[in-house]
């Protein structure tokens, strides 16, 4: 028996090598294919070099377990989703390490109808694959589908491509997947007349990754998409990470747009459609997004942060949509999970109807509701940290909430002190009442006490 480390919280990921390779690919989807008793299972990869190996070992695995695999090829993680609720499979996999560094990689895996795998099932298929304890089966076989078509299909349908209006949007797919899907939506909006001009960088999937590792929410990786967004004059741009399930937006002066108000942003356009709707967040920083639905008349309902979690309470609660200040967005009409295609053109719709700017809408709520941005910190015992915040502010807080890490709100500011369910790091979110500088000052205050505990 060998222990697998590559096993995470909520999907795999690991170094290549001696915690990640062939056999441990194949022993992972063969594990899959028979603890859910799957007939027929989706496979997908990103652009990585050695994800092509991964998959073909995984379908290995797969059709060793008597699976049929339906091979998608080269393919975001959303169409993967996509593909195995469409084409009715019992699950999915895509191969793919997102963001993490070059000599990673890992998979995402979903049941039927695209539903998570959750963190019991996910440990008894490590078990399985740990023990090789494998049954006989009569070895399956593998075929390529393609479902793209499909997929712009339903990707489009959350929009009225009638009701955009002429503006240039620049597109920086990092070099990752996100490339040829792109062209395909981008093609069928063409097609339907839409006054929409696309500037390209970076667009060629490569797994060499010649311009850096796509992962936009890094600071030092915000100036390549900003700067092509002022050079090509445009109304706002997109960046997507390596699988493309998360995008981020620049508006037209190249400014990043935190994730706390993306998620305002698409619940306006959620809401104006669906008046009542549910609107589900993370307990980060919350402020901007509950303003937003109570103002457009819907409810906001508070989730774990995690994409696990988020998609449990999509699905329990029948929300139209959830967000994640860290960029991931889930939609009730696309089976509950995130994509990373569908939210820029919302936000196309949006500025369309509004009749103004990405930053003009923008404008009024970074004014009401300054945040921090997420602030990470090494720490050597997390929870013995968090107590020493605690002590210091839990007896001032007017409000205190133990969801996700330590929440605490004094009236014109709150904080939220978690620790990442994917990193050995402690995150911390401040938010206020229209004062960015004491948001400031409480920054500068929490982040000497975190240091010195």
């Amino acid at each position: 028996m060998v222990e697998l480390t590559c096993f995470k919280s909520y999907d795999i990921r690991g170094r290549l090598g001696p915690e990640l390779n062939e056999d441990v690919a194949a022993g992972i989807g063969r594990a899959f294919g028979q603890v859910i008793a799957a007939r027929r299972v989706v496979l997908g990869r990103d652009c990585r070099q050695s994800s092509v190996a991964l998959a073909a070992a995984v379908a290995e695995g797969l059709r060793e377990a008597g699976v049929e695999v339906l091979d998608l090829g080269l393919c975001g993680t959303e169409e993967m989703y996509f593909a195995t609720a469409h084409l009715e499979a019992d699950g999915g996999i895509e191969v793919t390490a997102s963001h993490n560094p070059m000599d990673y990689n890992g998979m995402k895996l979903v049941k039927a109808g695209s539903a998570p795998v959750e963190p019991a099932l996910l440990a008894r298929i490590k078990a399985v694959a740990e023990a090789g304890a494998f049954a006989a089966a009569v070895r399956g076989g593998r075929r390529g589908v393609d479902v793209r078509q499909a997929f712009v299909a339903r990707v489009l349908s959350f929009v009225d491509v009638a009701a955009l209006t002429p503006m240039t949007v620049l597109v920086n797919a990092g070099n990752g997947a996100a490339g040829p899907t792109f062209d395909a939506i981008a093609a069928e909006l063409t097609r339907r007349g839409a006054p929409l001009r696309f500037v390209r960088v970076n667009h060629d999937p490569d797994g060499s990754f010649p311009n850096g590792i796509p992962n936009p929410l890094l600071p030092e990786n915000q100036p390549m998409t900003a700067d092509a967004v002022r050079g090509a004059g445009a109304d706002f741009g997109v960046a997507w990470d390596g699988d493309f399930d998360r995008c981020f937006l620049f508006d037209d002066a190249g400014g990043f747009v935190a994730g706390e108000y993306v998620v305002g942003l698409l619940a306006e356009a959620f809401l104006t459609k669906e008046p009542g709707a549910i609107v589900i967040h993370d307990p980060r920083v919350v402020w901007n997004t509950v303003d937003v639905v109570a103002r457009a008349g819907g409810r906001a309902v508070m989730a774990q942060t995690g994409h696990a979690f988020l998609k449990a309470k999509m699905r329990e609660t029948g929300a139209v949509y959830g967000g994640e200040m860290s960029a991931h967005h889930y939609f009730r009409d696309f089976m509950a999970c995130d994509s990373g295609m569908i939210p820029w053109l919302l936000v196309a719709e949006l500025v369309a109807r509004r009749g103004q700017s990405l930053r003009q809408i923008l404008a009024e709520r970074r004014a009401a509701f300054p945040s921090s941005g997420e602030i990470n910190f090494r720490v050597a015992d997390v929870r013995r940290v968090v107590a020493a915040v605690d002590a210091v502010y839990g007896p001032q807080a007017s409000g205190r909430e133990e969801l996700d890490g330590l929440s605490l709100e004094f009236g014109d500011w709150r904080f939220n002190l978690r620790a990442s369910n994917t990193e050995p790091l402690l995150r911390l979110n401040i938010e206020a009442r229209g004062q960015p500088d004491l948001v400031g000052r409480k920054l500068a205050d929490i982040s000497a006490l975190i240091r010195g505990a």
